[in-house]
C-alpha cells in the first residue's frame, strides 16, 4: 500500500513538473515571437517599402548613350537600392502574358516606352524625398515621365508607424501576461506543498532554507521551459529563413543573440521571483489559513 503510495505521488510530482515546465516553455515561446516582431518590425517595413518603384519613361528619340549613362547614375545614386532598364519590347511582351493577349496585333503598334525601373532604399521612401527624385529626373530632355504611385506611398508609411506601436503595446501587455501565467503556474505548484512548508517552519527551519529547494527546482524547470522555447524558436526562425530570405534573418545573429539571452534569461528570473513571493505569501500565514 505504502509503495503505490509512493509510486502515486511520485507520478504526480513529475505531473505537476511537466506542466509548470511546459506552461513556462509556452509563454517563453509567445514572447520570443513577439520579441522577434518587435526587433525586425523595421527590417520587415523597409522590405516593403523597397518594393516601390518609380518607372522614367524614356522619350523614342532617347540615345543609347543617354539612356545608359542615366542607368549607371541612378545604379550609383545614395537613394537607388536597383535600377533596371526595360526596353518597350520587353515590356510589350510582359504586357501581352498579363492580359493574356498580343495587343500590338490589335493596336498595328506599340505604344509603350522604354523606361529604367527604379527601387529606392527605404531611407529614402517619403513623399518628400520621392518628389524630390521625380522633379530632378523628370527635368532631364530625353526623359519623357516619371511614375510612381504617390498614394500608395503615403498609406505605407502611415501604416508602418501605427504597426510599430501597436506592436509595442501587444508585447507590453503579453510580457504582463506571460509573467502572470508562469506566476500562476508556480503559485498552484508550491500551494499543493503548503502543509510541509508550514510544517519545517514549525520545527524552527529558517524562511530561507524553506524558499531555497523551491526556489532551485523551479528555477530549474524555468532552464527547460526556456530551452524548449528556444528550440521552438530556433525552428520558426529557421522556416522563415528559408521562405523568405530577403529578410535575413539568420545573419542578423546578434540580434537573435540578444533575443535568446532575454527569452532564457526572462525564464530565470521569472520563476525566481514567483517561486521567492509564493513561498514568502504561504511562510507568512497562520496555519489556520491554510485550508482557505
Amino acid at each position: 500500500m505504502s509503495q503505490y503510495i509512493e509510486r502515486y505521488q511520485r507520478r504526480k510530482l513529475i505531473s505537476s513538473y511537466f506542466s509548470v515546465a511546459l506552461s513556462i516553455a509556452l509563454v517563453l515561446f509567445l514572447l520570443g515571437v513577439l520579441g522577434l516582431l518587435v526587433l525586425n518590425t523595421k527590417k520587415l517595413a523597409d522590405h516593403f517599402k523597397e518594393q516601390i518603384t518609380i518607372s522614367v519613361f524614356l522619350k523614342d528619340n532617347a540615345k543609347p548613350v543617354e539612356i545608359d549613362q542615366l542607368q549607371k547614375s541612378l545604379a550609383l545614386a545614395e537613394y537607388t537600392k536597383s535600377a533596371e532598364y526595360i526596353s518597350k519590347e520587353d515590356a510589350a511582351e510582359q504586357y501581352s502574358e498579363d492580359i493574356g493577349e498580343n495587343f500590338e496585333e490589335f493596336l498595328g503598334y506599340n505604344p509603350l516606352k522604354n523606361s529604367i525601373d527604379v527601387n529606392l532604399k527605404a531611407d529614402f521612401v517619403s513623399s518628400q524625398q520621392i518628389d524630390e527624385i521625380a522633379e530632378e529626373l523628370a527635368a532631364k530632355a530625353y526623359v519623357d515621365e516619371v511614375s510612381y504611385d504617390k498614394p500608395l506611398i503615403s498609406l505605407l508609411n502611415n501604416n508602418a508607424r501605427k504597426i510599430s506601436l501597436w506592436i509595442l503595446v501587444a508585447s507590453a501587455i503579453f510580457t504582463v501576461i506571460a509573467v502572470l501565467l508562469i506566476n500562476s503556474s508556480i503559485r498552484l505548484s508550491i500551494y499543493s506543498k503548503r502543509f510541509i512548508i508550514k510544517t519545517m517552519q514549525m520545527v524552527g527551519a529558517t524562511k530561507t532554507f524553506i524558499r531555497r529547494p523551491f526556489i532551485w527546482t523551479n528555477i530549474k524547470l524555468g532552464m527547460v521551459g526556456a530551452v524548449v522555447a528556444l528550440i521552438g524558436l530556433g525552428v520558426l526562425v529557421y522556416y522563415i529563413d528559408k521562405n523568405f530570405p530577403e529578410l535575413n534573418l539568420l545573419q542578423d545573429y546578434i540580434v537573435l543573440i540578444i533575443l535568446f539571452v532575454s527569452v532564457f534569461g526572462l525564464g530565470v528570473i521569472i520563476s525566481w521571483a514567483s517561486t521567492h513571493f509564493a513561498t514568502q505569501r504561504f511562510l507568512n500565514l497562520r496555519t489556520d489559513d491554510l485550508y482557505y
